[in-house]
């Protein structure tokens, strides 16, 4: 569970634990809640996991693109004074792991690619941002999950006041934009890092096909799948990702 977090200058996040750090990417409506149970298992079995609050919703809108958020991802890396890190990113999230480790490969140790945009830009939302219609949103929310349960009513309540503020639904729709623009398929080959690549079976955001062409792309990487499983695999069946992803980090020797 994430109790405290620390804000040192512009940046707010996380931290726990003792060994390679584990840099942890949420995506864009996404919190960092819903990385507790990767948090708390690798924060006590020899890894630094640091999870910290990406600038959605607050970077001028001009720079509110993939771009920066990888900038701001290396600004975090230097405040924390982090040479070579394992990036684990969920959605959005996978997004500003794979645009960062393109331009900084030597920083990135391994990747960890759960539910990613960079292929499929569906997981950016086409017509999400429908504004002021609860239900609807709250109908989105759930359909994230194979079990529409885990869609809770806070949950539904935070997206629903992202969407019904104009300020961050355009902050939305310039990533969205952005996502698109920065698509990876040309740039993923020339990616050797180690990458494992998680997927629900039941993802119906980005589908078992981009999981699938993502291993295609990433010359050195692993697939596994997840069943009765959605978009969000580290929030819906934690210990089952936990489980994958530490056999895999002890397979590579990272």
């Amino acid at each position: 569970m994430i109790d405290t977090l620390k804000t040192e200058g512009k940046f707010t996040y996380a931290e726990a634990g003792e060994g390679p750090a584990i840099i942890v990417l949420h995506g864009l409506m996404g919190t960092l809640s819903n990385f507790g149970g990767t948090f708390d298992h690798f924060s006590k079995n020899g890894y630094t996991v640091l999870i910290p609050e990406l600038p959605l919703y607050s970077l001028p809108l001009l720079d509110t693109n993939v771009k920066n958020l990888a900038k701001f991802l290396k600004e975090f890396l230097e405040h924390k004074k982090l040479d070579k890190v394992i990036l684990l990113g969920n959605s959005l999230g996978g997004h500003i792991g794979l645009y960062f480790t393109k331009h900084y490969q030597e920083k990135v140790t391994a990747l960890v690619l759960t539910g990613s945009s960079g292929l499929y830009e569906k997981a950016m939302g086409d017509s999400f941002p429908k504004r002021g219609n609860y239900e609807y949103i709250e109908q989105k929310t759930k359909a994230v999950f194979y079990d529409p349960a885990i869609g809770t009513k806070e949950m539904v309540d935070d997206v629903y006041k992202i969407v019904n503020d104009r300020s961050s639904v355009i902050r939305t729709l310039a990533i969205a934009k952005s996502a698109i623009r920065h698509n990876m398929a040309a740039d993923l080959p020339k990616m050797d890092q180690p990458t494992c690549i998680i997927w629900g079976r039941q993802d119906t955001v980005t589908p078992p096909e981009v999981a699938e062409d993502f291993q295609k792309l990433l010359p050195n990487s692993d697939l596994f799948w997840i069943d009765k499983c959605g978009h969000a695999a580290m929030m819906e069946q934690p210990e089952e990702f936990n489980a994958i992803l530490h056999k895999w980090f002890l397979s590579r020797n990272i």
